[in-house]
């Protein structure tokens, strides 16, 4: 058996999967239609809608196969998304690549597969839209073309969810993305047994630039404030925009003085900003962070609500001219 090579652009392929929020999530019926179809066309026992993560394959659609996932190692997929065209195993018994693999000695007795490459936009080879068979048996042009055509359905679907939870200005996160993917994150840090942060900063005075240079403008400044946020916070990191002028960042294996250094270099990247950049304002915001660790079993909305308090607490401290408590970037200027 050879095992599948990473991506030559894993880093993000990964982090293209993970922002969609799809990884062990309850099948949907707008992906099961296409497995359904695929196989009354094809009459393949076996469909999946695999996408493949860092050491898994794990199936958001499955017909005829009672796992949820297989390992990544042993993975037909995996070899699938190398490249653009569909993967098509006449016999895996009489491929080098696949012959003593344990899915091929073993249930569910694979002998002929085709995976058709999952594609974002971006570029991104997530998964497969795949066929299997304990039978070989081969596929012409017009297959082929059927089978490409139904992959395109599965990407459309992953395309309008990639939209409805990203910011179209920013290119973050919104806040249905920030949630679907912070519960994730919350549970692999209760699971690894290290602590979680969650940021919120408010941008002040963000109505100030459109009112006075009109709304092309407005959106400029956010999109200043999303890649400030980029660039000083890890690309493991949740960055989302929750609000008009709001946004949450959840940082896992984070404790909260490591976010008050994020939020000084976050302080320090604005003041820069705002030295050489003349739009005729400047970026500014308040902010403030709050920790748990793995054994509080809070949730997600109870965090946010948390922090979101202190961010208003820190805003009404600074109005009256008082010392910012922690958690805000002012203690860091």
């Amino acid at each position: 058996m050879i095992e599948p090579t990473p991506s030559p652009y894993e880093n993000s392929r990964l982090e293209s999967l993970r922002s969609l929020g799809l990884l062990d999530t309850a099948p949907e019926e707008r992906f099961d239609r296409i497995t359904r179809m695929a196989k009354r066309l094809f009459g393949v026992p076996i469909v999946l809608i695999s996408l493949v993560d860092a050491n898994r394959q794990w199936f958001k659609s499955c017909i005829g196969l009672q796992a949820s996932e297989t390992p990544r190692q042993v993975s037909f997929c995996a070899h699938a998304i190398l490249g653009d065209e569909a993967l098509v195993i006449p016999d895996a018994l009489l491929d080098e690549r696949f012959h003593d693999n344990p899915l091929v000695t073993g249930d569910p007795w694979l002998r002929f597969y085709a995976g058709q490459p999952l594609i974002l936009p971006d570029g991104s080879r997530l998964g497969t839209l795949c066929l299997i068979s304990p039978e070989p048996r081969t596929l012409d042009e017009e297959d082929i073309q059927l089978l490409r055509d139904l992959g395109k359905m599965v990407e459309a679907e992953l395309g309008t969810l990639n939209q409805a939870m990203s910011c179209e200005v920013t290119g973050l996160a919104n806040r249905r993305g920030f949630f679907a993917l912070g519960r994730q994150a919350l549970v692999q840090c209760r699971r690894g047994n290290s602590p979680a942060t969650i940021v919120v900063l408010e941008l002040e005075g963000f109505k100030s630039p459109a009112d006075r240079l009109g709304p092309g403008e407005g959106d400029r400044a956010l999109k200043d404030f999303g890649t400030l946020l980029r660039n000083t916070f890890r690309s493991s990191d949740i960055i989302s925009r929750i609000g008009d002028d709001e946004f949450a960042v959840l940082l896992s294996n984070c404790n909260e003085d490591q976010s008050h250094s994020a939020l000084a270099r976050l302080q320090q990247a604005t003041s820069r900003r705002n030295r050489t950049h003349a739009h005729g304002y400047d970026l500014a915001f308040t902010a403030a962070s709050l920790a748990c660790d793995a054994s509080q079993d809070v949730s997600l909305e109870m965090l946010l609500n948390a922090v979101g308090d202190l961010v208003n607490m820190n805003k009404r401290i600074r109005q009256i001219g008082s010392t910012p408590p922690m958690g805000s970037p002012e203690l860091n200027r």
